[in-house]
């Protein structure tokens, strides 16, 4: 198919701008309102009925454009919610592919952060992986990208988490471990990368933490962002200064 010079696709948002809610959001496939809401140009997924549950701009009172994704504070373990991409994008059709946010936890509290690539994604925006101890336990069949759980041993560390492709992703936490921890009200930079036969690369602050070869499937569709969710009935907080998604244009469609 012909070509234009319009080949990479950047999606970014620093926060500076618009929330655009839907009133009155429904479930996918019915006709009366939306299904989440959008803050342009990404989409909003997650347990939204429940009224702590959202994304809160300026409530950092940082200059430069912050916003805040709050996970529920009054339901069960894994509510939350994912601000990114739909399953947009798949390694072999659309590498290389990134997600890079600077963010930080306001407070080192009950939450599971993950930041990166998914291969589910519906309406209630269930957590990729669950953790416990140094045990994951998978939920989606495709992922890679950053966690940081409070339900982990090392809590504070980040890991860089895997699965889907020629390498299998461990269940030991400690084979993932990136020796790099958050520290409460301190930014960080966190950037994946994943290339067109599936091999992963993951950055903290500009720095290469870990390499992983056909860690994820390359047909796989993958959507990107970042997303929250509680371990607990405690609010689970994150403070995104911006959000980016890179990919390439399918040009076989």
């Amino acid at each position: 198919m012909a070509q234009s010079g319009y080949g990479r696709i950047r999606l970014f948002n620093d926060f500076c701008g618009p929330e655009i809610p839907i009133a009155t959001a429904v479930a996918y496939g019915t006709t009366a309102g939306g299904c989440n809401y959008r803050l342009s140009p990404f989409t909003v997924h997650g347990d939204m009925a429940d009224t702590a549950t959202g994304v809160i701009a300026n409530a950092v009172g940082k200059v430069g454009g912050w916003a805040r994704l709050c996970s529920s504070a009054t339901t069960a373990d894994g509510q939350g919610i994912w601000v990114g991409t739909e399953l947009d994008f798949s390694p072999a059709l659309t590498g290389p592919m990134v997600v890079e946010a600077r963010l930080e936890f306001p407070a080192l509290t009950a939450r599971d952060c993950f930041v990166g690539f998914m291969g589910t994604l519906a309406d209630a925006a269930a957590e990729p992986v669950t953790l416990t101890g140094t045990t994951l336990t998978k939920v989606a069949t495709n992922y890679c990208g950053f966690v940081l759980d409070s339900q982990l041993t090392a809590a504070t560390e980040w890991h860089g988490v895997y699965s889907g492709g020629s390498t299998t992703g461990p269940t030991d936490t400690t084979e993932m471990d990136l020796d790099v921890n958050a520290t409460a009200a301190a930014s960080q930079v966190l950037r994946v990368e994943i290339d067109t036969n599936g091999t992963a690369r993951w950055y903290i602050d500009g720095e290469l933490k870990q390499t992983v070869v056909g860690a994820v499937s390359t047909t796989a569709r993958q959507a990107g962002g970042i997303g929250i969710w509680s371990t607990e009935n405690t609010t689970g907080l994150v403070d995104m200064d911006y959000l980016a998604v890179e990919a390439e244009r399918d040009w076989t469609v």
